[in-house]
């Protein structure tokens, strides 16, 4: 069935359910930003295939909502579908629940599988339907029924993460986590996102697009764990090491009924991760203490063995990536490259390094105009061949043994335009100076993300999306709390401790022309403590030339040229041990001094 197809079939179950508006968002039963297939709902009903949106279905229309990376790519593939963009956080634009109290009259319904939507946007739609004297309908999944080839739930095995790789042991987490529930005075803790169960159980998986994860849910005691997986995805090492730790399995499914006999008098629940069905099926008699799940700002600041590890799987990429961009500027112009085979060809590269996972998320390789879209994916249907006179742009992780990595970079092939060097200057001058940043303890994201901003809006330029976020440790790519943004955003503006590793990647990007990106990532470090108090500073840990081919000196002040000076210097040091002579020669031209 085509879009338009799939809008009647689902129209014509949300009759026969008495539903007039259904929700469907980017999400699986655990709130993640990468799905599996049989997640990929939102995609399937709209035909738009990003990684974030939501769309709002009603019974005489369809929208869609995705944020300022998406507009341009969700145009184009929503197009002749009868769905209408809706761009979040634009003037003129209505925000979801907006939209529905304009929608929503006397008796109608929204409807929305509750397993997919979490506790606090669920119970801002049952708001407000009861408001205009309406109701909620979350116990039907539609879509379910209208998607004859939905692909199976993943069967993947899980795998142990050894010690060595996260730097403590199951026993220490969990005593960590039940002192922040004795601070809250909760009995109970119930956990549904992956990344939390994951790093909480030193388990990671495969059932996630991407990120390495295991579909499961948790609800922690206080002397005991109980872990809602499919068992056959794990080995006897982990059951064993699980059973040390009074873990007790059980059938994926069976959290829905459980939670409804709890016998606790209290119970943590984070209202932005777990999602509405699972709360709305907690007895009314259990007091649910509304808190962010501890181990959020537990795994964002890494201890000393995870740093050391990502400095590795650092070190290991930007030596495939150096590899990378002397094959793609040496050969653009004498063989066929095109964003496909070029970013095949980097994960060629990364492989050689050995402990090479998978990529760390979906790999944005473009070329040109398609630069302009901030998460362009390449697929067949898109895939161009890289030409000279103008730039590529490769926005690509890794997931090795040692760590997750996220690096951009943007490369001249031949000679550009004027203005597309000014932009990479000016972009290049973004990076430079945030990543440069000393500051006080106590400081926040939002408090330094003018740094990367001021050189672009000093001329009237912005960039429509966050400049940097948090990274996980072989779990998401973007790992709560830490970013540089400039909007505020609850329980998610923490301040920049030890130990977190954020990236810093602005950008500019022009439709139908060019888009420039230079990503790397910074480790927060404490530094000097003096008369003035306690200062901190970023520290580089990607290590790939910025390409010098595409630099407009004379834009940079003699501030700016020691800096990419000083960063290039340290790029060859780290990088050169590990290339050959020929290698070696090449990145001494694009590391020199300017």
């Amino acid at each position: 069935m085509n879009v338009k197809e799939i809008l009647v079939a689902l129209r014509e179950e949300m009759r026969k359910n008495n539903i007039d508006v259904y929700v469907v968002p980017t999400a699986d039963f655990h709130q993640s930003e990468y799905v599996g297939e049989y997640f990929k709902a939102r995609k399937f009903v709209t035909g738009f295939s990003g990684s974030a949106g939501t769309a709002v279905i009603a019974l005489d229309e369809a929208r869609l909502w995705v944020d300022g990376r998406y507009f341009i790519q969700a145009e184009k593939q929503i197009e002749g579908t009868g769905v209408e963009m809706m761009k979040m956080l634009e003037p003129g634009y209505p925000t979801i629940n907006e939209y529905l109290e304009e929608k929503i009259k006397e008796g109608m319904t929204i409807g929305f599988d509750g397993r997919t939507v979490s506790m606090g946007d669920g119970i801002a739609y049952r708001c407000i339907a009861e408001k205009n004297g309406g109701s909620v309908s979350y116990d039907k999944d539609l879509i379910d029924t209208i998607w004859k080839d939905r692909p199976e739930l993943s069967k993947e095995p899980a795998f142990m993460l050894e010690e060595k790789y996260t730097g403590e042991s199951i026993e220490s987490k969990l005593s960590r986590i039940r002192e922040e529930m004795k601070k809250a005075g909760a009995e109970s803790h119930i956990l549904t996102t992956l990344d939390d169960i994951c790093w909480t159980l030193n388990i990671r998986g495969n059932d996630i697009e991407f990120f390495p994860l295991v579909l499961s849910y948790a609800v922690i005691n206080m002397n005991d764990m109980h872990l809602y997986i499919d068992e056959s995805k794990l080995n006897n090492e982990i059951k064993a090491e699980f059973e040390k730790n009074n873990i007790k399995i059980h059938p994926y499914n069976d959290i829905y009924e459980d939670v409804k006999s709890m016998t606790v008098n209290s119970v943590m629940v984070d209202p932005t991760k777990i999602n509405y069905a699972i709360y709305s099926n907690i007895p009314e008699s259990i007091k649910k203490i509304e808190e962010r799940n501890p181990e959020i700002l537990f795994k964002s600041c890494k201890n000393e063995v995870e740093v050391e590890n990502m400095k590795k799987a650092q070190i290991k990429d930007s030596v495939a990536h150096v590899r990378f961009m002397k094959w793609i500027k040496e050969n653009y112009d004498k063989e066929v490259i095109t964003e496909m085979s070029a970013s095949d060809k980097l994960d060629e590269f990364r492989k050689e390094m050995g402990g090479f996972i998978r990529p760390s998320f979906e790999p944005i390789s473009s070329y040109g105009a398609h630069a302009a879209m901030c998460h362009y994916t390449s697929s067949p249907e898109t895939d161009v061949q890289l030409k000279g006179g103008t730039v590529y742009l490769s926005d690509t992780g890794a997931g090795f043994y040692e760590g997750s990595t996220d690096i951009t970079r943007t490369f001249a092939l031949g000679e550009i335009p004027e203005i597309m060097k000014e932009h990479f200057t000016l972009v290049l001058m973004c990076n430079l100076g945030l990543g440069s940043a000393v500051f006080m303890k106590g400081c926040t994201g939002i408090n330094l993300d003018i740094l990367a901003r001021k050189p672009l809006w000093d001329r009237r330029i912005d960039f429509n999306h966050g400049t940097g976020h948090g990274m996980g440790y072989l779990l998401n790519i973007h790992e709560s709390p830490a970013n540089f943004r400039w909007r505020y955003r609850k329980w998610d503006s923490d301040v920049l401790q030890k130990g977190m590793i954020i990236t810093d990647e602005p950008g500019i990007y022009v439709e139908g022309s060019h888009g420039v990106r230079l990503e790397n990532e910074l480790l927060v470090c404490e530094d000097e403590k003096n008369a003035y108090g306690e200062f901190m500073r970023l520290e580089h840990i990607t290590f790939v030339p910025m390409d010098l081919d595409a630099v407009k000196v004379d834009m940079l002040s003699d501030e700016y040229k020691k800096l990419l000076n000083d960063y290039h210097k340290e790029v060859y040091e780290k990088v050169s041990p590990y290339l050959d002579n020929e290698e070696k020669e090449w990145l001494k031209k694009y590391t020199r001094a300017i």
